[in-house]
């Protein structure tokens, strides 16, 4: 069924590099999930008068909240789509998380709602009623939600959206949620014990639930957060590939929505390498990361003595020491100049977060090793944070 979807509704829909695909791809999930969430409210609620059960009800509004969600996402998805223009040059990628956020603050007050609702038939109980229809009803809600789970799961996998995996995830959680209360209906049924209302306020502390992980994953990226380690590792693999390119650092990925993404970073090469030679290898690395992963790139081209053995053996001896401070750190852009009564040792040394030590501290305990090196030695340090 996803497949034929997709064939139907998706015109070059291999292609997801394209914004435009990206954008046609989150319109089938987001319509899907609306006219399919709608259908199950519907249902329930219709479920839920006849019976009197507080949990069917609470199920039933927990998928019109889902139905909000998905026509969020559909607005998010279409302001995502927009062009750049002079009030946001970087474009409105990030619009789709801004949607998730306003999704979740939604499904915390439905899930407050019914906390309220279940904990007032709580204290004052009702009867309900079984009846088969309901029970009907609940059993295809849970394989139309496990079909969209997977439906959705198989989307955001293939635009890689963290939205619509988000997505598929809490249509899985409805899968249990409405199975609790199906377990409820029964063991009325069959037990003629009534914990309807208790489940209608697990259902609800599970929509909360849902809402609280639905703010964070929408939040995260929001504030900014690492680049997938593979991600970068490819990033590095492809500029390190080039023989002339001595190694790389100080890489920044700007997240301003899947697909649009700024990178920085500095590329080391030979410091004998003649400079229009350098730059134009420097402009065409970036032109082949701008290709392959359509992003804007620029690179700042660091020169290093690799052909001097001195420098580059004292560089490994600074090395060494900064390991043995924390195994965690390493150096970068290490130059050596002589000077009339002293040899400046100039670099920049990568600290990770949480070090319990200050940048001041960390100057002074590498300073303070490497003068025992030699006493001419005077250590001119940078303290630099891994972004990658």
């Amino acid at each position: 069924m996803t497949k034929l979807l997709i064939k139907l509704f998706i015109k070059d829909s291999e292609n997801v590099k394209d914004p435009a695909v990206r954008t046609r791809y989150g319109y089938l999930g987001s319509v899907t999930g609306i006219v399919l969430n709608v259908l199950l409210f519907t249902g329930k609620f219709i479920a839920g008068l006849v019976s009197g059960a507080i949990s069917v009800t609470a199920d039933a509004f927990n998928n019109l909240s889902d139905a909000g969600s998905s026509v969020m996402s559909l607005v998010g998805f279409k302001i995502a789509a927009q062009p750049a223009d002079e009030e946001h040059p970087f474009g409105h990628g990030r619009m789709e998380y801004v949607s998730g956020l306003v999704i979740s603050f939604v499904i915390l007050l439905m899930g407050f709602e019914l906390a309220k609702s279940s904990v007032t038939k709580i204290i004052t109980p009702e009867d309900i009623k079984f009846s088969w229809l309901t029970l009907g009803i609940l059993i295809t809600s849970v394989l139309v939600k496990l079909w969209m789970a997977l439906f959705n799961h198989s989307l955001g996998k293939k635009i890689n959206s963290t939205s619509m995996r988000a997505t598929a995830v809490d249509s899985l959680s409805d899968c249990i949620s409405t199975s609790a209360v199906i377990v409820a209906m029964l063991v009325f049924y069959f037990a003629d014990v009534n914990i309807d209302s208790y489940i209608g306020l697990a259902v609800a502390l599970f929509i909360l639930y849902s809402g609280v992980n639905t703010f964070r994953d929408s939040l995260t990226p929001l504030l900014g957060t690492k680049p997938e380690k593979e991600f970068v590792d490819e990033i590095t693999a492809t500029v390190e590939k080039y023989p002339d390119i001595v190694g790389t650092h100080d890489m920044i990925v700007h997240d301003y929505g899947v697909g649009n993404l700024i990178i920085s970073m500095h590329a080391e090469v030979p410091m004998e390498m003649d400079f229009n030679a350098a730059h134009e290898l420097i402009d065409m690395i970036e032109d082949q990361l701008k290709k392959k992963y359509n992003c804007l790139v620029t690179i700042h081209m660091d020169p290093v003595a690799v052909n001097d053995q001195k420098t580059m053996a004292i560089k490994a001896q600074v090395a060494e020491i900064v390991k043995s401070i924390d195994s965690r750190m390493s150096i970068h852009d290490f130059r050596m100049t002589d000077g009339k009564d002293r040899d400046n040792l100039i670099f920049d040394v990568v600290v990770p977060f949480g070090l319990k030590m200050t940048d001041a501290e960390v100057r002074e305990a590498i300073s303070e090793k490497v003068c025992k090196l030699d006493k001419a030695f005077f250590c001119v340090i940078n303290v630099d944070k891994d972004y990658a």
